[in-house]
């Protein structure tokens, strides 16, 4: 009951947001180092941030209006329960927006809050500056306290619009592969930025990785940092000097401030060059911004830049590994799968020369139809191979417990992002070694030692050369993508399809239970030669009414209705004394009369 009213009480304070927003061009130096064109909304760059409450609904009439390429948004980390049509990425759950059309993404946010954001699905066009915050305030009262809240977002950055970059990256004349390299690094989409605080405060900084490429560490001069999200999962309070976020990663952490105003500090945010096949001599690995308490006082210089220098900076870094964190409701270790899928990841050429990224030797290729319009259309849904040979795609039944494996047979980095759900990572190894990759064994004891409580996250960094095990639950009916969030890579074809519970997306379970037909027209009927336009035996309005019962048929029962209330009344009224025949007579005839004037012959 008690759980009823609360829900009651949530819906009744749900509020909908409603934005109309224009994807527009715009020309913008967030680097100080070269005008590029920005895609930005309504004219503006860095675009808004979403900001809502639990429960609430978002609606947001998305226009494109650039006039040379299609559109599409994502809104990352968030599950989309019930309305997997609205998670955005193209050609999986949607048709790309061309120029010229709106499409309205609607939904509700009602069992998720915390550090999210959301960009283009559309290639890598978030590479140009299509990204954003969204941020889900918490409808209950939280375990921290802060005084302030900051957003903060880091992200590599490149002078070149991404289709560009995508011309010169998948062709032959890049035969290794090799990524494209950012030519900067972005704090708060600019450069040099300076943070004003107050002493003795608390902060609650909620930080975004919103590159397309580069994990990045990030720490403040002689101040700590207490983690309490990550990827809008509540953890259990862990203080670091550092953290370290590959893309698409969130982390909430609080900052509590010096009580002194008497010096300002650095703050440092670092692109991890390990995953650079080229280091050119102008790119700033090391980007330093600041923390002003007193603006009246001179800023550290900037740290300097260089391969020893950072190979100094990263070694007095002590950030914590993400398999080491512990949600703060300590979420129990699901049991064993009902279902495995191992990905084993590599990296090579094909016929037209170009380098692709393969998940057990098949590259990911776009179907002609969105796959999510397959499961609406088809009646053949729970069969895989309608979804295409290149999508890569996994059937998983309604709760059953999945669990991912990842081997990592390339010598890069790799951040793997399941959309839908968030998931456990049970089980995590170290770089390996290029000529012999750690490949998961399920019968060593060293790599089935789960942790009770593992992390939950929907973003998870793969080192080179190893792997790691994901477990979650499919309790999320929908299609899926799960894939690398380097960009590069997903162009490349890194990506898997998971459809799941096809026939519950469309409430299928009701139809069973009740008999209903779920395939045909509205006559249940379908297939070739024209039968889709056959309605015999469909459900239809009653027949006409019978000849003679019209109008004044209605009117003949409605006076007799009332000639018999009158009966009534009057044995009640005249029972107990003289009945007056006269007024009764006189009654009847007034009676006729009415029903003569309206056509009813009365004997």
């Amino acid at each position: 009951m008690l759980a009823a009213i609360v829900l009651f009480i949530a819906a009744a304070l749900a509020q909908t947001h409603t934005f109309h927003f224009n994807a527009t061009y715009v020309h913008g130096n967030p680097d100080g180092m070269a005008t590029r064109r920005l895609i930005g909304i309504n004219g503006q760059w860095p675009i808004p941030t979403i900001k809502v409450k639990k429960n609430d609904r978002v609606i947001i009439h998305y226009t494109n209006t650039l006039e040379d390429r299609n559109t599409s948004l994502h809104f990352h980390g968030l599950f989309q329960r019930g309305s997997p049509h609205m998670d955005g990425p193209e050609m999986v759950t949607q048709c790309p927006i061309p120029p010229g059309l709106t499409f309205t993404y609607n939904f509700e946010v009602p069992d998720q809050a915390g550090t999210y954001w959301y960009h283009s699905h559309s290639g890598a066009q978030y590479a140009d500056g299509l990204r954003g915050m969204f941020i889900i305030e918490e409808d209950e009262p939280l375990s921290y306290h802060y005084d302030e809240e900051v957003l903060l977002s880091v992200s590599d950055y490149y002078h070149t619009e991404s289709p560009i970059i995508m011309k010169q990256f998948l062709t032959r004349f890049n035969p290794t592969g090799a990524e494209p390299i950012p030519q900067n690094s972005l704090f708060n989409e600019t450069k040099n930025a300076t943070w004003t605080v107050q002493p003795n405060t608390t902060y609650l900084l909620r930080i975004v990785n919103m590159g397309l490429f580069t994990s990045q560490y990030l720490f403040i001069e002689d101040h700590d940092m207490v983690i309490v999200e990550a990827d809008g999962v509540p953890i259990e309070p862990t203080t670091v000097d550092s953290i370290y976020l590959s893309v698409a990663q969130r982390y909430s952490v609080l900052i509590k401030t010096k009580e002194s105003t008497n010096k300002n500090f650095r703050f440092v945010n670092v692109i991890d060059q390990e995953m650079l096949d080229l280091l050119p001599e102008e790119l700033q690995v090391i980007s330093t911004n600041w923390v002003v308490y007193d603006e009246s006082k001179e800023l550290p210089l900037p740290l300097k830049n260089g391969k020893n220098l950072f190979d100094k900076l990263v070694a007095s870094l002590n950030p914590i590994n993400e398999f080491d964190l512990t949600t703060a409701d300590k979420v129990p270790l699901l049991p064993d799968p009902d279902y495995q899928i191992v990905l084993n990841f590599t990296m090579d050429q094909l016929g037209d020369g170009v380098t692709y990224a393969f998940f057990n030797n098949i590259t990911y290729v776009a179907p002609k139809v969105p796959t999510l319009y397959s499961v609406y259309s088809s009646p053949d849904r729970t069969d895989a191979r309608i979804y295409g040979s290149n999508t890569n795609t996994y059937m998983l039944q309604s709760d059953e417990v999945i669990e991912i494996v990842v081997n990592n047979m390339d010598p890069g980095k790799h951040p793997f992002h399941l959309h839908g759900h968030n998931f456990q990572i049970v089980a995590k190894s170290a770089e390996g070694d290029e000529e012999n990759p750690t490949i998961y064994d399920p019968t060593n004891p060293e790599w089935n030692n789960f942790p009770e409580h593992p992390m939950v996250r929907d973003t998870v960094q793969v080192e080179a050369n190893g792997f790691v095990v994901l477990r979650f639950k499919a309790d999320n009916p929908g299609v899926w993508f799960f894939h690398c969030h380097v960009d590069w890579h997903l162009e490349q074809g890194l990506a898997i399809t998971l459809v799941e519970a096809p026939e519950s997306i469309l409430h299928f379970d009701s139809c069973y239970a009740a008999g209903v037909p779920y395939v045909g027209n509205a006559a249940a009927r379908h297939g070739p030669d024209g039968r889709w336009f056959d309605l015999s035996g469909e459900n239809k309005q009653p027949a006409p009414l019978p000849e003679g019962f019209t109008l004044k048929g209605y009117f003949a029962m409605i006076v007799c209705t009332f000639v018999a209330i009158f009966g009534v009344i009057s044995i009640y009224k005249y029972g107990m004394e003289d009945v007056n025949s006269e007024d009764v007579e006189a009654t009847v005839h007034k009676l006729y009369k009415i029903l003569r004037d309206h056509g009813v012959e009365v004997n």
